[in-house]
């Protein structure tokens, strides 16, 4: 088998020609727009990190890492969330993939994966993984068409938005703030401070500092989001960071990352709120958020938020220490959204 070793400058090229091979054009394109902010990550080195197989000069196989720091089990050590392992088509079902999800396993404190597709699944329940868990999703729907799907004919749309509609203007109905909130450009101390207070509150969580969250939410080329911060005096206790987009059958406002104290219901519902207001500014029909901690989804849900089915799974394995017995089974203590990993593109 061909030697499994971490990515250098040199490879660029080689990964650029991975992804076109196996992923399309679209994506090495994207790769490209991505890499110089990718070298920016806080929690990288000079390049973006990849273990790479190599046969000759020829990149045949890689897995994609997105270095990051993780409190994990109130001690704060190197992670890394990973990708789906890419293998040219002619070396597939040779174990390459396996191996290269090894190679992350034994180079990493905290292993990471978000969505990774069944293959990669099976591979990992081969190599005796922890089972993955739902990353949870709720919905707040604040237009009659909240709940249309692509999938019905039209007159079953039109019969549904009809029934819901009494339901729909009851929860979706203006709220008071109540606090200040203010949009920012960049984060700064406040948000570190935010962070120190809030870490040992979870079980399991990314940190969320300044540099990273500038880095993952202000910085990235590829995408455009909003912040906003729950001001108290000088003190930032909370912000929320959300975009608004086009699906198939309206518009839905997406939060991506929520941070305030679990039992802060009253800072909670002000962040909710705010994006309740951002969302009806933008004609959004409803909106959405992905959230692994059991406070804050017990707070969106008096929020007038439902869980609904997740297509999102956390695969997490904890190798800088020994988690307690059943540690695994849930995620209800951990602290994980959409903006982690590298799901929203």
């Amino acid at each position: 088998m061909a030697d499994i070793e971490r990515y250098t400058p040199d490879d660029r090229r080689g990964i650029e020609l991975l992804y076109r091979r196996t992923l399309g054009a679209e994506a090495a394109d994207r790769l490209r727009l991505r890499w110089e902010w990718s070298r920016r990550n806080p929690g990288a080195g000079l390049e973006p990190p990849y273990w790479v197989v190599r046969e000759g000069p020829t990149v045949i196989a890689a897995c994609p890492l997105i270095p990051v720091k993780v409190m994990a089990l109130g001690t704060e050590v190197s992670g890394t969330w990973s990708g789906d392992p890419l293998v040219v088509p002619e070396r597939q079902r040779q174990g390459l993939g396996g191996a290269l999800l090894r190679a992350w396993d034994r180079g990493t404190g905290v292993a990471l994966g978000a969505g990774l597709s069944p293959g990669t699944r099976q591979l990992l329940d081969e190599l005796r993984w922890p089972k993955a868990v739902p990353l949870p999703c709720l919905v707040k729907p604040i237009s009659r068409r909240a709940l249309r799907r692509p999938t019905w004919p039209v007159a079953m749309n039109r019969l549904v938005s009809a029934i819901t509609l009494p339901l729909v203007r009851v929860v979706s109905r203006a709220r008071p703030l109540r606090e200040e909130m203010e949009v920012v450009r960049r984060f700064d101390a406040g948000a570190d401070r935010l962070w120190d207070r809030l870490a040992p509150h979870f079980a399991l969580a990314v940190r969320r500092d300044a540099r990273y969250l500038n880095w993952k939410f202000i910085e990235p080329p590829h995408v455009r989001y909003t912040a906003a911060v729950l001001r108290r005096g000088d003190e930032v206790d909370g912000y929320v960071i959300y975009r608004h987009l086009r699906e198939p059958q309206g518009r839905v406002t997406q939060i991506v990352d929520l941070l305030a104290d679990p039992a802060d219901e009253r800072g909670l519902m002000t962040l909710a709120r705010w994006v309740d207001r951002e969302a009806r500014a933008a004609d959004s029909d409803k909106i959405r958020c992905y959230l692994a901690h059991a406070g804050m989804r017990r707070v969106l849900r008096r929020s007038g938020y439902f869980v609904v089915k997740s297509g999102i799974d956390l695969t997490v394995k904890v190798n800088a220490a020994e988690p307690p017995k059943g540690f695994y089974d849930s995620a209800d203590a951990w602290h994980f959204t959409l903006g982690d990993g590298d799901l929203d593109h």
